[in-house]
């Protein structure tokens, strides 16, 4: 079970490389119950190397509030396996996730396969149930709302495909898909469990 989720969504030439630092809270006696807290958004500098934000990465999850807590969720999609390898080789264990235009995810060795519009959708749900919290003190706050109200739902009306796409040509998207891919990877692991409430509940049952 992780508390934490850093989203990382890998720019290419002319694309920001994003990260984000989320943590999964569990509240058993308010609603709702799961929420995820955004506590770190960072954009690297355009052209910034990748052996600088493997390293960037690791500094992070060296830190002792999110040591032996953390998964780290990489974009796979444009980079491909030679930089999801290099966080492998410095022992950071990512998870990979590449990002098609389908209907279904679907699981390999290397990772996930996973729709857009799943990770976008995710987020959108977190948000509207009030699950998904980002503190408006963050440097990057303003710039994630703004790239989540440029999102729009585009239908393709021959194939009634839909995809989620920048309002504008030129509207970078990098910031909501490392929230949105903390996100859903957080979605699809077990609730968290109170090992106090665990132990009452069980001493409730054997009386």
């Amino acid at each position: 079970m992780y508390n934490f989720y850093i989203g990382l969504d890998l720019g290419q030439a002319q694309d920001y490389t994003a990260l984000t630092v989320i943590e999964r809270k569990h509240f058993y006696y308010s609603l709702p119950r799961e929420q995820y807290h955004v506590r770190h958004l960072e954009r690297a500098k355009l052209g910034t190397p990748y052996p600088a934000i493997v390293d960037r990465v690791k500094q992070l999850m060296a830190s002792s509030s999110l040591q032996n807590k953390t998964a780290l969720v990489v974009d796979a999609t444009g980079v491909g396996a030679p930089v999801v390898d290099m966080f492998r080789k410095a022992g950071l264990a990512p998870v990979a996730i590449t990002i098609t235009g389908g209907n279904t995810v679907s699981r390999e060795a290397s990772g996930y396969h996973v729709p857009k519009r799943d990770l976008v959708t995710t987020l959108q749900v977190l948000f509207q149930s009030g699950r998904l919290k980002v503190a408006g003190s963050l440097p990057e706050a303003r710039t994630l709302v703004e790239e989540l109200l440029n999102f729009k739902v585009k239908i393709n009306v021959k194939t009634a495909h839909d995809s989620y796409e920048a309002w504008r040509e030129g509207i970078h998207d990098d910031l909501v898909l490392a929230v949105s891919l903390a996100c859903w990877y957080g979605e699809k692991q077990p609730p968290a469990v109170n090992p106090e409430l665990a132990r009452a509940i069980t001493r409730a049952r054997l009386y």
